[in-house]
């Protein structure tokens, strides 16, 4: 748990920095070019959850942010044997969770600004906390099918 906690702890302060010099260094809407028609800073202030939806329901998403975190604690990490896949990818949930979970109670929104245009579609803007959270689920749902998949296949050969 140590670990998880330390490696969720450096990646939550990244995080609030970043948002810390966007909030400072950029204007409400303002857009920086990084790479022409692809790739840009916007800084945008998202009153809701993922693509902007259940705007409005700070106290509720704030709730459903602690919830998360208990259920993650009680059902994937408490008295488990982690791998160190399992580990950074816990770490890592948790960090995007904690760091959104710190822009609603301190601001009252979550602060957003990577801002990706992919062949003519203007993707949502979103954070690095999203990105965490992501990635993580991302990796849950392989390492949870893999491990179907391969206990399916010991189950055939006996």
């Amino acid at each position: 748990m140590k670990k998880i906690i330390l490696i969720s702890s450096f990646l939550t302060i990244i995080d609030q920095m970043i948002k810390l010099i966007v909030d400072k260094y950029l204007m409400l809407g303002e857009s920086i070019k990084i790479i022409d028609n692809f790739f840009y800073l916007t800084y945008v202030k998202n009153y809701g959850a993922a693509f902007s939806i259940l705007t409005g329901s700070t106290l509720f998403l704030i709730g459903i942010g602690f919830l998360a975190l208990l259920l993650i604690y009680y059902f994937l990490i408490n008295n488990k044997k982690l791998s160190k896949i399992e580990l950074i990818t816990y770490g890592f949930l948790i960090a995007g969770i904690i760091g959104n979970l710190l822009d609603r109670i301190i601001r009252g929104y979550v602060i957003d600004y990577l801002d990706f245009k992919l062949i003519g579609y203007n993707f949502p803007i979103f954070n690095l906390a999203d990105t965490f959270i992501v990635l993580s689920v991302i990796i849950i749902m392989y390492m949870t099918l893999k491990e179907e998949y391969n206990g399916k296949n010991n189950n055939k050969r006996k």
